[in-house]
């Protein structure tokens, strides 16, 4: 769960589903098409007990907006946020006391809102198709907490209404001196297992509409040739969805970090083994 504050809204699940929702909804789709759509490309949000409630929140509050909060979906977070539920799973990621007793507070004033009536249903907008970050291929290099470079590499580039996306490969890369494009072409995908991960590769969609407060944090140095196709409605990749671009940062630290106490993963991802099936090349 990428939380920066107590507020409901305030992680990037939340963020996520609440976009989506409203990025299908100003194409024209109707409130339950579009929850069932989110319920099926979601799944793995809502199988994990630690982000679960985040999903539903967005949900319910997407729904209020449109007035057609389902009474069902209602309930449900009614009982997450009356038996304690979601707070207990804040005080298991070591939330601090403080940090509970506001969570508590934007909790029921979340609830509040959602069991008081909308005056007018949100009105559908006229979307927009926006550009994705970065070109299809790009190498990108960014500062580790450890001071050295890591790198990843754009491995597909989608304009889309709404928001541009970028399925991006964060690298094993990891060294003094900044790399080079040859280095991308010889680097291993990363794969976590620091905290709850097992074994998943870091390789995600991320979309366009933060990166504008992020984007000092990465530097562009070149492309490589990629061949390979992806579709972000694909949803059998297993790829995340995200919007916060500094996550491959933190998520790379966070990594190399635990290694200093337990092993790296042994399965290896090869960086040509996601960008073609046997052929590549680079530019500078």
């Amino acid at each position: 769960m990428g939380a920066w504050g107590t507020g409901i809204s305030s992680n990037d699940t939340y963020s996520d589903v609440y976009a989506e929702f409203f990025d299908l909804y100003d194409e024209g789709m109707s409130v339950p098409e579009i929850s069932t759509k989110l319920l099926s490309s979601f799944r793995e949000t809502i199988d994990d007990p630690d982000d679960a409630n985040n999903f539903w929140f967005a949900l319910g509050r997407a729904q209020w907006e449109c007035k057609e909060l389902d009474p069902a979906l209602l309930t449900r977070i009614e009982r997450i946020v009356e038996s304690g539920t979601d707070i207990e799973v804040w005080r298991q990621l070591d939330a601090s006391e403080a940090d509970l007793k506001k969570r508590a507070v934007a909790l029921d004033r979340f609830l509040e809102k959602l069991r008081s009536e909308k005056p007018k249903a949100r009105k559908r907008k006229k979307r927009v198709i926006r550009q994705p970050v970065f070109e299809k291929g790009e190498c990108l290099v960014f500062r580790l907490e450890n001071g050295n470079y890591g790198g990843a590499v754009v491995l597909e580039a989608v304009s889309r209404v709404g928001f541009g996306l970028n399925l991006v490969a964060t690298t094993r890369i990891n060294q003094v001196d900044l790399p080079a494009v040859q280095d991308f072409t010889s680097a291993e995908v990363m794969v976590k297992n620091f905290g709850n991960w097992k074994n998943e590769r870091e390789v995600g969609w991320r979309n366009s509409i933060r990166f504008s407060k992020e984007k000092d944090l990465f530097q562009g140095i070149g492309k490589i040739f990629v061949e390979k196709r992806y579709d972000p409605d694909d949803y059998s990749q297993g790829f995340f969805y995200g919007g916060f671009w500094r996550s491959i940062i933190e998520v790379a630290g966070l990594q190399f970090a635990s290694e200093e106490k337990i092993a790296k993963p042994k399965n290896k991802v090869m960086v040509k083994d996601v960008i073609s099936s046997g052929r590549w090349k680079f530019w500078k």
